[in-house]
């Protein structure tokens, strides 16, 4: 290789940064800097760019999905709500998600919860199923009936010691969480960890126990391998199924982290008309003194974007 001068060097430099940029692949200075990636990303824009962009932030969708991988994605789904009332996952969201599976290689992706209010309504109106159709007319499912769910034991339980875990999440090789951000009448908040109780039979047993030790311990079988939250609206208050408060803050935050992704989440925005640190939801807290994830997002490397 012949020498090159300094100022050929930068210009080279600058022309290779231009066209990354130019791709849907932009890696940012400290990636390229140290070869790692941010704990979280807060993408703000489009829906469709700004999940694409977080998650290749993150490596891409190939370093959570290989080819043949049997993928899950649960979003929230489960209420008979039109978009904009932000009780359901938006349906770009789990569609962008969908999709970059199968462009990763996933052999089977399946988009899955057990409603609280009607399935069929839940379907029609969140838009999830017409979304996804486009992807794969066979990807959208409410799972209701008992014998689709297994008996799990959760090691080193708190307090609930086991639960009946749909058979299609215990049979998938990828778990991602892609919950919508909202309020929750008794957890505080309902996000990625919250959300983890669409995908088990008996979510009420929950509510009789110390629902936010449940949480945590159902989010220490349920561990999301990728999580995307949805902030594109956030219930703020009168969730989990409004009407409330909704907010639009046109965000998206992902984390290979899901305590990381629900504590960013909780400091981002305001529930109830004002602010939470993440040690005051106490399934958070927990999860983070159990060693499930990171809360103190204050020593996490976060990069933000607009897209």
């Amino acid at each position: 290789m012949k020498n090159v001068t300094r100022r050929q060097f930068l210009k080279l430099q600058a022309g290779s940064l231009a066209w990354l940029a130019g791709t849907s692949l932009f890696i940012p200075s400290t990636v390229l800097a140290t070869g790692k990636y941010p704990d979280i990303v807060v993408a703000s824009g489009g829906i469709e760019n700004a999940v694409r962009r977080s998650v290749e932030l993150l490596g891409g969708m190939s370093a959570f999905v290989k080819s043949g991988d049997r993928v899950v994605i649960k979003p929230n789904m489960s209420f008979a709500s039109r978009p904009e009332n932000a009780a359901n996952t938006h349906p770009l969201v789990v569609k962008t998600i969908a999709a970059m599976c199968k462009e990763a290689g996933a052999s089977r992706i399946l988009v899955l919860d057990n409603p609280l209010a009607p399935a069929r309504q839940c379907l029609e109106l969140s838009g999830i199923e017409a979304a996804c159709r486009e992807i794969d007319r066979d990807m959208v499912h409410m799972v209701t009936a008992e014998r689709r769910f297994s008996e799990v034991k959760i090691d080193k339980a708190h307090s609930l010691n086991k639960t009946d875990v749909m058979r299609e999440v215990l049979a998938s090789d990828v778990l991602i969480a892609a919950p919508v951000a909202k309020s929750h009448s008794g957890a505080g908040v309902s996000l990625s960890m919250k959300g983890m109780m669409g995908l088990i039979y008996n979510r009420r047993i929950m509510h009789q126990l110390d629902l936010h030790s449940a949480i945590t311990d159902l989010a220490s079988l349920l561990k999301a391998d990728l999580t995307v939250i949805d902030a594109t609206r956030v219930l703020s208050s009168g969730g989990p199924g409004g009407p409330g408060k909704v907010l639009k803050p046109d965000t998206i935050i992902a984390s290979r982290d899901m305590v990381a992704a629900d504590a960013y989440t909780i400091s981002a925005f305001e529930w109830y008309g004002q602010k939470y640190t993440p040690d005051q939801v106490k399934h958070v807290r927990l999860a983070h003194e159990r060693g499930l994830g990171r809360m103190d997002i204050q020593n996490l490397e976060i990069t933000k974007i607009s897209v």
